[in-house]
């Protein structure tokens, strides 16, 4: 009965089959609903809101940006101490997940693409435009390619960090771990004490190296006027002598020849004048010859001196920066896909373009990485604060290879890098370690700039890149950019395109031809 009365509803004509159809939806429906919105719940993330830690907060030492739950966290030695949602950058237009680090801050910041927009208590972490600043978070990824924080939030940490600051921005919710390992840097506590006075003694000594170096080339540089026409002088006496003396042959030829005694009577007055003629330039010239000499060896010992001062002042020059550095934090990054280890400091001076400040890049070498065809992932340690044993460390990892005490394991920094940055590492030192080149944005006034090729990076590629060294042109940056002029420094080398290995295999370049 029940199959006849289902078939006979189906064969009624549509005008009276529809209602009883529709019914029989709205019921599926009503049954389906309460199922569905429990699972829609259950699936959504929760809403994240702003926080601060209950206790008193220290200065940050880094922030991590999870696109994932779209949020930033910023952390001082102890753990986190705020938090707060952001809008990273819509789709075609995203975020780049990857290390980076405070480059510049402006806390009134507008945007020389987007109509002036305000982007205020800005902090770049390229140079190309991608920034934290304040802005509107609708509740989802809205920017393009910036991260946007609340804007008192913005404005908060904006007075707390510093340049140098670590930025990470990752694609999954990442959180430092507290690790100890063999290969993290181990500081001498006699070496941090005589730090700082080493620093001043050699920068003293530097300084007055250069005023000698100074002085000894302004001496140099008089005592080769003055012997300059010296040379000349002693030519033209020659010369005269030489004459001098080819007249008193004659003379004293012609002598000889005369055959009368008014002949003899001439030629010897001749060769009396040109005995005399020639005595007296030979005496000139011998005087000459001896001043010009003194002067000449005088003029090749303030050269020389000059020499060994400017050896000086490069040698005391060099002793007081690195001497400088070693009381700040050091950054080490470990690259798997260059197999290269590369250092970098801030020397706190500004760039000569007048944005940001410069990093000695001065340390980079190969660096050996076992089973390197295997992938080992992108890790960032940061030392966060001292203990009894040196250097208390933290690891984040944003982008899976390896775990990251494995991925310490596989590393060997060469002694001679360690001998020179770890005696005297300090809370903020950091090594990142990753599959990843540096991208292209590391210039001379950046830490470190590395970008996960296997994310999305739509907000990075749309940029202009930062100008090279030579040209000195102003870059009018896409995005959230304000167009400072920038350029490379000299020599720097960027791998050509973010190309990963993984398993032994070449991933298509993400930025190929930024520097053709």
């Amino acid at each position: 009965m029940a199959n006849r009365s289902m078939t006979a509803q189906f064969n009624m004509p549509m005008r009276h089959r529809r209602p009883a159809v529709l019914a029989g939806l709205a019921i599926a429906v009503a049954l389906v609903m309460p199922a569905a919105d429990a699972a829609a719940k259950q699936a959504r993330p929760a809403r994240v809101v702003e926080a601060t830690a209950p206790r008193e907060a220290g200065e940050p030492i880094m922030a991590i940006v999870s696109i994932k739950s779209q949020q930033v966290t910023f952390y001082d030695a102890d753990g986190w101490i705020a938090r707060a949602p952001v809008s990273s950058g819509v789709a075609g237009r995203e975020t780049p997940a990857g290390v980076f680090a405070v480059l510049e801050k402006d806390k009134d910041h507008r945007s020389t693409m987007y109509d002036d927009a305000w982007m205020p208590n800005m902090q770049r972490i390229t140079w190309n435009g991608v920034a934290l600043h304040g802005g509107p978070l609708p509740g989802y990824a809205a920017s393009h390619g910036c991260v946007r924080m609340p804007y008192g939030f913005a404005e908060k940490q904006f007075d707390k960090t510093r340049i140098g600051m670590r930025i990470i921005i990752s694609p999954i919710d990442a959180v430092p771990v507290e690790l100890s390992h063999p290969a993290l840097l181990v500081p001498k506590a006699e070496a941090l004490a005589a730090a700082p006075g080493r620093a001043e003694t050699l920068t003293r000594e530097a300084t007055e190296a250069a005023r000698v170096a100074d002085e000894t080339k302004k001496a140099a540089a008089s005592a080769a006027r003055e012997a300059k026409p010296l040379a000349a002088g002693l030519r033209k006496l020659q010369s005269l002598k030489a004459r001098a003396d080819a007249e008193l042959i004659s003379a004293d030829t012609a002598l000889a020849a005369a055959k009368t005694d008014q002949a003899r009577t001439r030629a010897e007055d001749a060769k009396q004048k040109a005995a005399a003629r020639a005595a007296e330039l030979g005496a000139q010239f011998e005087t000459a010859r001896s001043d010009a000499t003194s002067k000449l060896d005088a003029s090749t010992a303030a050269k020389d001196a000059a020499k060994a001062a400017e050896t000086r002042k490069a040698t005391t020059a060099r002793e007081a920066s690195d001497a400088r550095l070693a009381v700040e934090p050091v950054s080490i990054y470990i690259s798997r896909a260059t197999q290269k280890l590369y250092v970098r400091r801030n020397t706190h001076k500004p760039a000569p373009d007048g944005g940001g400040e410069v990093f000695d890049s001065s340390i980079e070498v190969p660096v050996t990485i076992r089973d390197p065809d295997k992938p080992i992932g992108t890790h960032v340690f940061t030392a966060m604060a001292r203990n009894e044993t040196g250097l208390r460390w933290s690891a984040v990892t944003i982008d899976h290879g390896d775990d990251a005490r494995n991925a310490l394991d596989r590393i060997s920094i060469p002694q001679e890098v360690l001998d020179r940055v770890a005696p005297t590492a300090l809370p903020r030192s950091s090594i990142v370690i990753s599959d990843e080149p540096l991208s292209s944005e590391t210039n001379y006034r950046t830490e470190f700039v590395a970008v996960l090729s296997n994310q999305p990076q739509g907000g990075f590629i749309t940029r202009k890149p930062t100008a090279p060294a030579t040209d000195l042109m102003a870059s009018s940056d896409d995005g959230d950019d304000d167009g400072f002029s920038s350029f490379f420094q000299r020599g720097w080398d960027p791998q050509p395109g973010n190309t990963r290995r993984r398993g032994g295999q070449n991933n298509a370049p993400v930025q190929r031809g930024w520097w053709q």
